[in-house]
């Protein structure tokens, strides 16, 4: 086999493809293997460059092959797509992969390890609980009223409201739809059983975790929202500043610049959207809270909030947090409110 400095791996659930560039980016050569044969065709390999997309699956094969001692890059779909040539298939991918790393310039995705993926596992699926719990809410909510029924808004009031609904007699339900509200309102509380459970997982998780103590210690950061930006940033050794940290979350300003005038849109909204979303749900209760307070942060809040409205001074003060958080996660630091170190 020839020698071979860089290889791009396009992967697949049984079939991957792979393509090796050999010194100065000549070409070398190309493979199609099973799922089975992927380490196989490796493990003779010289140590070298393997590159990947990030995707699903690829950080499990990028710990695998960063076994067998080759040093592994997973690269932004995104960022690879401007490196295909020709027409799109597997083996021109696979070298759109290898290429695009040969290139340099696209910062890579750090690779998870699986402690980093079972927090990860951990948030997924208690996010999906919840959504599962607002849909229940939400039809038995719209069900009632297409009866005349009407509840009140927020799930304590329809945890209330409900069961005094269906014991009723003279609300007009009849006996079937009140067996068939019933049915799904024990679902629902069902659902809400297993998000308390996922909530208790969360902040068990939080508590033992040292990082995620300190990371509580940031105003509007709680146990779910540390368990977040732990699993998301990682160490954050990616990032050479906070400012790069807040730039991945999507939060500054998107730009649609040219011919030397500058344009400043809204936030791109880049990286994780629940991850942000989060972050800026605890930004909104501080700015909410600032009023009165005459620390140093609470006054950058009123300033801002006065002068651009409270939606912009959320979103500026979640761009500040995050930027906090990364000196913390990356530095080991903790956070002094007293010197107020916010500009990083």
């Amino acid at each position: 086999m020839s020698k071979v400095t860089t290889v791009g791996i396009d992967l697949a659930k049984n079939t991957f493809v792979l393509f090796g560039l050999g010194p100065k980016g000549h070409s070398g050569w190309k493979r199609k293997v099973r799922r089975k044969q992927l380490l196989e065709q490796l493990v003779r390999l010289e140590p070298c460059t393997v590159a990947l997309e990030a995707c699903g699956s690829s950080h499990y094969w990028a710990r695998q092959i960063r076994a067998l001692g080759h040093q592994v890059e997973l690269l932004p779909p995104q960022h690879v797509k401007g490196y295909l040539r020709g027409q799109k298939n597997d083996y021109n991918d696979a070298r759109a992969i290898a290429e695009a790393s040969e290139h340099g310039r696209i910062r890579p995705v750090p690779i998870k390890e699986v402690e980093q993926q079972d927090d990860q596992m951990l948030h997924k699926l208690r996010q999906g609980v919840s959504k599962d719990r607002v849909r229940i809410s939400n039809q038995l909510r719209g069900l009632l009223a297409e009866y005349g029924v009407i509840m009140p808004q927020g799930i304590a009031a329809l945890r209330r409201e409900l069961p005094l609904a269906l014991e009723d007699a003279d609300n007009g339900l009849s006996e079937r739809a009140r067996q068939l509200l019933h049915r799904q309102y024990q679902r629902f509380l069902e659902v809400e059983q297993e998000l308390a459970w996922y909530d208790q997982q969360v902040k068990q998780r939080s508590r033992q975790d040292e990082t995620c103590r300190r990371l509580q210690a940031i105003p509007g950061v709680g146990e779910v929202v540390a368990s977040l930006l732990k699993g998301w940033m990682g160490d954050g050794r990616q990032f050479r500043r906070g400012r790069d940290a807040g730039a991945a979350l999507g939060l500054i300003p998107r730009q649609n610049s040219t011919g030397g005038k500058d344009v400043l849109l809204g936030i791109s909204k880049r990286g994780d959207p629940y991850v942000r979303a989060q972050l800026v749900h605890g930004a909104r209760a501080v700015v909410a809270r600032a009023d009165g307070k005459m620390d140093r942060l609470s006054r950058w809040i009123q300033r801002l909030k006065a002068e651009r409205g409270f939606n912009k001074a959320t979103v500026a003060l979640a761009n500040k947090l995050v930027r906090i958080a990364w000196v913390i996660i990356a530095r080991g630091e903790h956070y002094q409110p007293s010197e107020q170190r916010l500009a990083v």
